[in-house]
């Protein structure tokens, strides 16, 4: 699914209601009953509905949630921010029906001193200002937003929390954003909603639909996108009844240290699971009999150093390189991997270790071969790439070293987010939190080691390993929990990813 800025979703609003064509009052009436619809399902009537409503369209589908509520009996009080600006437009015509409809209490708000006393049960919704707003909130609505915040109530954010921007938030005052419980967006999750820092004010967010019209998203250019199952589907071939080992790739992995041997075990397993032929996974002399026992699948390449990664084997029969899991970073480590960097011509993919040896000799990059796969966690990212103040300098960092070094980048976390070389960003929709356990990046480099030997391209193979991998973890998660589960559960997991996805 493509993902706009705010200011695109309101040319998307403006398309539909010409091209649809449809009332702007009656879109605002369309999205409002989204949210009734959503709220009925989970709430009683005996829970009474406390809105904040502002002045513009966040504040109009506020007063037609309240209406629409109350015509199916649930008590709403609205009270509206009065900062002397006149109602104009969709949200007037709401105010009218409001007053007209006669079963909404309703007062405005002139000052903090008009600020109400929630009962503890009541659902504070807030519809203070939208998607559109372009600088921190101060003054009145500044002071309203705090004593929101300052309650116990559970908090609903129309679209939007208030005070929080679509997209860069840069600068902005997060003691004037509202912290919500959960946030109900309209047909997009909004861009921000991706970033680490605002779960404390989005809650959980859900995104329901409200029929933008189909054209205007398909004729909308965008660089942004949401990676679902329907992106997944098509990238995964049916295999011929013929095919044989030699068809599905043969992949080398070269991982693994003293005391690290667990990282190339869990990545040589997931590599295996997910479809290689065949799979030689280089070792120190030392990871031996650990890798002969623990994945007898797999095939060994024993380097000639007890306990460290020290030379590179003859890469000419390999479809794909995975270097990193468990490496350790010894100067002789660094040269060899420096070796591996010259002499490679097939994918490839860099991970941990790897990765940190690169942050110390940054003109090694321009060796990656191209379409090169990186998988750093947002430490190694920051040692790439310099620190970023937040999540949005980070993902135009992020997408600024795809372009420059040809690479694809995968910046993993919540929504792992995936940069293609043209441009292109994707956020990851599969995943969760018990994927946050030693060995995860590991399993996830095995995954996408196996699909480049399979003959995925380098963006087909990380959009199709990230999904997999979040997937196989939702998974493990329902069976383990998200506290119990470890990344051997990720690859135990990804029969049924492939399952679900095929």
């Amino acid at each position: 699914m493509k993902l706009f800025t705010t200011q695109q979703i309101a040319e998307l609003d403006k398309y539909t209601i010409a091209h649809e064509p449809i009332s702007d009052i009656d879109l605002m009436e369309r999205a409002s009953a989204q949210i009734t619809n959503w709220i009925k399902h989970r709430f009683t009537t005996e829970q009474k509905m406390v809105f904040f409503a502002g002045f513009g369209n966040n504040g109009g589908d506020a007063l037609a949630i309240a209406r629409q509520l109350a015509e199916l009996g649930y008590s709403c009080e609205v009270f509206r921010m009065n900062l002397g600006k006149e109602l104009k437009n969709s949200p007037a015509i709401n105010w009218q029906r409001l007053e007209k409809q006669g079963k909404v209490k309703y007062s405005q708000m002139f000052s903090e001193k008009d600020f109400p006393n929630p009962d503890k049960n009541d659902i504070i919704l807030d519809g203070l200002f939208g998607s559109g707003l372009s600088r921190p909130l101060k003054g009145l609505p500044a002071a309203i937003v705090q004593q929101i915040n300052q309650t116990s109530n559970v908090v609903i954010a129309i679209d939007i929390p208030s005070g929080l921007m679509g997209e860069d938030n840069t600068g902005n005052n997060t003691q004037n954003i509202v912290k919500a419980d959960y946030t109900l967006t309209f047909q997009f999750p909004k861009l921000s909603f991706f970033f680490a820092g605002n779960e404390q004010f989005t809650g959980k967010w859900s995104v329901l639909p409200i029929h933008l019209h189909p054209d205007g998203i398909k004729k909308t250019v965008s660089d942004f996108f949401w990676l679902e199952k329907e992106n997944i589907q098509p990238l995964i071939p049916v295999r011929s009844r013929f095919g044989h080992k030699g068809n599905y790739g043969h992949a080398l992995l070269i991982a693994g240290s003293y005391e690290k041997m667990g990282a190339a075990i869990l990545a040589s397993k997931a590599c295996l699971r997910s479809g290689a032929g065949l799979l030689t996974t280089h070792v120190p002399q030392v990871g031996y009999n650990i890798l002969q026992t623990a994945v007898p699948e797999a095939m060994a390449s024993i380097d000639r150093h007890d306990s460290i990664f020290t030379e590179v084997p003859d890469l000419s029969p390999y479809a794909a390189i995975g270097v990193g899991p468990g490496l350790d970073k010894k100067s002789n480590t660094e040269k060899a991997l420096l070796e591996v960097l010259e002499k490679t011509n097939v994918p490839m993919v860099v991970d941990a270790d790897a990765l940190n040896i690169l942050s110390k000799h940054k003109e090694w990059l321009r060796k990656l071969p191209e379409g090169a796969i990186l998988t750093p966690h947002p430490g190694e990212f920051k040692r790439l790439t310099g620190p970023g103040e937040n999540t949005w300098q980070n993902i135009q960092k992020q997408v600024q070293f795809s372009a420059e070094y040809n690479c694809i980048v995968i910046l993993k976390g919540a929504f792992t987010s995936i940069a293609l070389p043209d441009g292109k960003l994707f956020f990851n929709s599969t995943g969760n939190p018990g994927m946050a356990t030693a060995g995860s990046g590991d399993v996830l480099t095995g995954i996408i080691l196996s699909l480049l030997a399979q003959n995925f391209s380098p963006a087909n193979a990380a959009l199709t390993g990230v999904y997999l991998h979040g997937l196989a973890g939702d998974i493990a998660a329902k069976k383990k929990s998200e506290y119990a589960m470890v990344a051997g559960d990720i690859i135990k997991a990804l029969g049924k990813a492939f399952k679900k996805v095929i």
